[in-house]
């Protein structure tokens, strides 16, 4: 036998962030399943994930140029499968949203490079423990003496604890808990469980803006065994924070959506809070929900996951067990004024502002989020324009002077009156942040007032700034928009203004009602904190604001007949989109994956045409809206005629 003759591997690899199916490859030695290697292709060296091992096949084969120093989970390949296969992406790209396990030796060295290097007071009292016990390892006495450096014991109340009993019963549930009652205290308490017992926990926020305050929360009793995780830190917190999962010394991993993704051993809890928030939700490849993969990750674990909010998605209500947790928003000292008007800073706006101003309080001012569509609204009435086949409000078009619904493309010409009243004073006007914070520079003299959006709060540090300025009432009015809503603990607002609530409410969403009441609430949840405060609403819709707002399980109780037998929970959607640079070929990619999807009768093909924003990116945009029972039948159905041009986005949140 030739002795230079040696047996060639050959290995099934899937390419990090690529859409392309997994390659062939071939290596000289054996390697792991789950390792991460580095291939080339088309003359570009890759990163990738060994799958599977293979027999030979009847082509030629490239050699893995090199193993790196970390490996994929067996759990976390059977994630990403999960993910390519129900949100339509490729496994790379599945795989490319996660991080890999670094290996052992790599570990062993990292941690005797910690001990060797680190000086602050933690470390040194980890090194006089490793010096006087050498049966203790650097890892394990890192980690213990991290814990020590805590705040005070955290201690519930008997309904905190009644409701901490009933998450831990339970694989997956809903701490459906008001605005001020005490979520968090519960949270911190099972994280503190789950580092008696030696696990790990996963805590969800929906979005970079809540971190900070958190953070400090955690902090303050966690200590160092705390790491957050979301895309501004820079590389070097990053290598930090990495280090820190991989040593275990990171007892609990708070951050937006990505932190889900990170390689956390010994993971005993994931906990979701604002679950009913859209940040969870990708808008781009994979388009997956943070929220469903998080219970899908509870499975794959055999973990707890707790959802937590104050305005629980109907979804999540109707699915999984819950616990009520009561008071602390809604107490009799918050009163809610309602003001018949339309979207407009109105003379009982202006006074409220001058007698909260003068009282020297604070005020938060809510303007719906930007939105790309206008929605006709009677300004006498209130009354919104809706569509007759899908309930849902039309968006006005101004080249095509139409009304357009969003789901099933009805299209109307501009109506001229009020189809309730008759009135002609039908309007559509969207006020912007910017536009109020200059309309109340205008109208008071010395007055503070900020902008609070995306527009301006663009970095961690510019949204700490303006929390910092605004708690030490340097700031008096702050204006924004869905971010002024987002968990923030404001601690003098004594007034809430909410302005054009009925443009959510009017919206072309089958969740209208849901988003309108929901972000209501989380912004009255935003003020008296501390003190009595007014929640100034403007809206033509009264009566349905004022029957639910202190009782969101009856409004999600009525939601359910509403959504019966058309939208989530009881049905699935999925949207497919088409673009191209030419109008033509995106239409008729659309109109050939329509023909083709008729032949699945348990999908309904809901709607089709062009896309409410036409052109986006110099691309012409069309979609197709499917409804079905299960999305079992929507795979398939669409795995079966999905064509290049068409992006999948199951379980869509977006439609305009």
């Amino acid at each position: 036998m030739n002795e230079n003759f040696k047996t060639l591997h050959y290995y099934n690899i899937a390419l990090l962030n690529s859409p392309l199916e997994p390659f062939t490859y071939q290596s000289q030695s054996a390697i792991a399943i789950g390792t991460k290697v580095k291939v080339k292709v088309r003359n570009r060296e890759v990163y990738g994930v060994l799958l599977a091992s293979c027999k030979e096949p009847d082509f030629k084969t490239s050699e893995i140029l090199e193993v790196c120093d970390s490996t994929y989970s067996q759990k976390q390949i059977t994630l990403a499968r999960f993910i390519s296969a129900y949100y339509f992406c490729s496994l790379g790209e599945a795989l490319g949203v996660m991080l890999g396990y670094v290996n052992d030796e790599i570990l062993n060295q990292v941690q005797d490079d910690v001990l060797l290097v680190h000086n602050d007071a933690s470390t040194v009292i980890a090194s006089e423990a490793w010096q006087s016990h050498s049966d203790i390892t650097p890892r394990d006495c890192h980690v213990a003496t991290l814990l020590t450096v805590t705040d005070s014991a955290i201690t519930l109340s008997a309904k905190q604890n009644e409701a901490l009993e009933f998450l831990k019963k339970h694989k997956t549930s809903l701490l459906f808990g008001d605005t001020g009652s005490g979520k968090t205290e519960i949270y911190m308490k099972y994280f503190e469980e789950m580092i008696e017992q030696k696990k790990r926990s996963i805590f969800l926020m929906p979005e970079i803006s809540l971190t900070p305050q958190m953070n400090q929360r955690l902090h303050k009793h966690f200590g160092d065994a705390v790491v957050m995780w979301h895309s501004k830190l820079t590389p070097k917190q990053k290598k930090e924070a990495l280090r820190k999962i991989h040593d275990g010394s990171a007892k609990i991993i708070a951050g937006p959506r990505s932190a889900l993704f990170l390689p956390v051993k010994d993971l005993g809890l994931i906990v979701v809070d604002e679950e009913h928030d859209e940040s969870y939700k990708s808008s781009s490849r994979p388009r997956y929900n943070a929220r469903d993969i998080a219970i899908y990750m509870g499975k794959i674990h055999n973990i707890g996951v707790v959802l937590g909010s104050a305005t629980p998605s109907l979804t999540t209500y109707v699915k999984f067990p819950y616990v009520r947790l009561r008071g602390g928003h809604f107490s009799s000292k918050k009163e809610f004024v309602y003001e018949r008007s339309s979207e407009k800073l109105s003379p009982m706006i202006l006074t409220s502002l001058q007698e909260t101003l003068k009282a020297k309080e604070q005020v938060i001012v809510f303007l719906p989020t930007r939105a790309n569509f206008k929605y006709l609204i009677c300004s006498d009435c209130g009354h919104t324009h809706k569509c007759p086949f899908c309930s849902v409000g039309m968006s006005i078009h101004q080249k095509s002077r139409s009304l357009k619904c969003h789901y099933c493309n009805f299209a109307q010409a501009i109506p001229q009156e009020c189809s309730e009243c008759k009135s002609p004073n039908l309007v559509s006007s969207r006020l912007g942040t910017a536009e109020v914070v200059k309309e109340i520079q205008n109208e008071f003299d010395a007055v503070n007032v900020e902008q609070f959006d995306r527009d301006v709060i663009t970095t961690a540090n510019k949204l700490k700034r303006a929390l910092k300025r605004f708690n030490d009432k340097e700031t008096d009015i702050l204006v924004g928009t869905q971010m002024i809503s987002k968990g923030h603990d404001y601690h003098g607002v004594s007034l809430a203004v909410v302005l054009g609530l009925d443009n959510i409410l009017g919206m072309s969403d089958y969740r209208a009602r849901e988003k309108a009441l929901s972000t209501l609430v989380q912004v009255a949840g935003r003020s008296g904190r501390k003190e009595s405060a007014k929640v100034l609403v403007q809206t033509f819709n009264e009566s349905f604001f004022s029957a639910f707002v202190g009782r969101y399980e009856d409004f999600l109780e009525d939601e359910k007949e509403y959504r019966k037998e058309l939208y989530p929970p009881y049905k699935k959607l999925c949207r497919i989109l088409f673009s191209h640079k030419n109008g033509i070929k995106a239409q008729e990619a659309m109109q050939q994956m329509q023909d083709s999807l008729r032949a699945f009768s348990n999908v309904e093909i809901v709607g089709f045409g062009k896309c409410g924003i036409e052109r986006v990116a110099d691309k012409y945009r069309f979609e197709i809206l499917l409804r079905s029972d299960k999305s079992t039948d929507i795979i398939k159905a669409v795995s079966a005629c999905k064509i290049e041009l068409a992006e999948i986005d199951m379980d869509p949140i977006e439609f305009g």
